[in-house]
């Protein structure tokens, strides 16, 4: 069906941390929330917007951004967008839809008097009353009610594709204008669609928009991330501006550095010392090395420092845009030797050091990573040999039978004179190393 829980939902308390709760919210990217206005009741106000659905994401401070003040009576709208004071880039966002359908099941998870920490009530989408759009509850017990208001009102999660947000809940309504839905005839919940919003916001329509984020290249930054077999160079190019773009910047949190074309290489070069361990007294020697300065001193090898069960991530964020970036490769080149992964993000393809990060980088890095594979799968198919007692004088030049296979295509690729189909037979190589080694179980 779907996730449980999700970053996304928002529970707000007024003015400070211990403030009561009043409300509900959505984070639309690392930055931004929405909200309804009546819920911040003025332009001034701080916000406290808690993840109420994810203990490990430290509550933060939000205040309407410029622009962002959209309540009842300006525009007939009831919508505050906050800034938050700092970035919450580990949340995941909320997925906005602007297409709404009658009749489309739907749900909201509101902080209403007593359910500090949830409730969800359901319905589907009704007819427009004016700009707003009524909800239609199943039973009266189910009209939203006060702690509601900036709820995410979603569509239910399908197979292959996760619950959308269509509106924030604004208000509720009685026939008798009774104070609860129960004590009136009739009751209905009312939202405020995101595709009326985005056209009172820029940044909501931007955010809204079917490219927005590029959730496929962030599934495969994620992965790469995530699995220290994954290639110790990649490199990609992200135009501008992009919805790849937007992806990118939300996930950099996750890399140990982050280089921008055009920094200080002394920076770099300090920064990546403070993430590994080298003898005592040797810092000066290392720094001036790194910077193409000095020999690699002699002596005890340095290692990131974890261990590189998850090796230390270097992050380039356009390097097309370094004024000289032969000396950055240079250093690049040198922190690989030391353990660490790189990767090389240009704004424009073929820009500026794009020849020299794929021969002087990317290539040896994968014929290496795909010796050390291969070295693995070695041992982890002679391992398994000896454990069903397979081994003996006639058959001790065949339990390795994969690896040498594997072997002699990686010797035919190294031989390769075509760089492009070198790259391109080097990356299948190393997809099927790692399918090997997960079926001897030496991953």
């Amino acid at each position: 069906m779907g996730e449980l829980r999700a970053d996304w939902r928002l529970r707000l308390r007024r003015e400070d941390a211990h403030g009561p709760v009043c409300g509900a919210g959505v984070l639309v990217d690392q930055h931004t929330a929405l909200t309804c206005a009546h819920v911040v009741r003025r332009p001034d106000a701080v916000m406290w917007l808690e993840f109420a659905e994810n203990s490990a994401l430290e509550p933060v401070a939000a205040r309407v951004m410029a622009g962002g003040w959209l309540p009842v009576g300006e525009q007939g709208e009831d919508v505050a967008v906050l800034r938050l004071d700092s970035p919450r880039p580990q949340a995941r966002p909320a997925p906005l839809e602007t297409a709404l359908t009658a009749g489309t099941e739907v749900y909201a998870t509101g902080y209403a008097e007593g359910f500090d920490d949830g409730m969800s009530l359901w319905g589907r989408i009704g007819g427009a009353s004016g700009e707003r759009v009524q909800l239609d509850a199943v039973t009266k017990a189910e009209v939203v009610r006060a702690g509601f208001s900036g709820a995410a009102v979603c569509t239910l999660p399908r197979e292959g594709r996760p619950a959308r947000v269509v509106g924030l809940v604004v208000s509720w309504r009685g026939d008798m204008g009774e104070l609860l839905p129960e004590e009136n005839r009739l009751a209905f919940s009312y939202l405020i669609p995101i595709d009326r919003i985005a056209e009172l916001s820029p940044l909501v329509k931007e955010l809204s928009s079917p490219d927005a984020w590029d959730h496929g290249f962030e599934e495969r930054l994620g992965r790469w991330y995530d699995d220290p077999d994954e290639d110790p160079v990649k490199i990609t190019v992200v135009s501008p501006g992009s919805g790849k773009d937007r992806s990118l910047r939300r996930l950099l949190h996750r890399a140990g550095l982050v280089h921008r074309g055009g920094d200080s290489r002394p920076h770099l070069a300090d920064h990546a010392l403070g993430r590994i361990s080298f003898p005592v007294g040797e810092y000066l020697a290392y720094w001036d090395w790194l910077l193409g300065n000095a020999r690699r001193p002699t002596g005890v090898a340095p290692a990131p420092v974890p261990a590189p069960v998850r090796p230390v991530t270097v992050v380039v964020d356009g390097l097309d845009e370094e004024p000289r970036p032969g000396p950055l490769l240079e250093l690049l080149g040198r922190l690989r030797t030391l353990g660490f992964r790189l990767l090389l993000v240009f704004r424009h393809e073929g820009g500026t050091g794009w020849n020299t990060a794929r021969d002087d980088l990317l290539r040896p890095a994968l014929l290496d990573h795909a010796e050390a594979l291969l070295g693995r799968l070695e041992l982890a198919e002679f391992g398994n040999a000896i454990r069903r007692d397979v081994i003996d004088s006639a058959s001790l030049g065949s339990v390795t039978e994969t690896a040498d296979l594997r072997r002699a295509e990686l010797r035919r690729i190294a031989a390769s004179r075509d760089p492009q189909q070198q790259l391109a037979r080097l990356r299948a190589l190393l997809r099927t190393l790692r399918v090997d080694l997960d079926r001897q179980g030496g991953r």
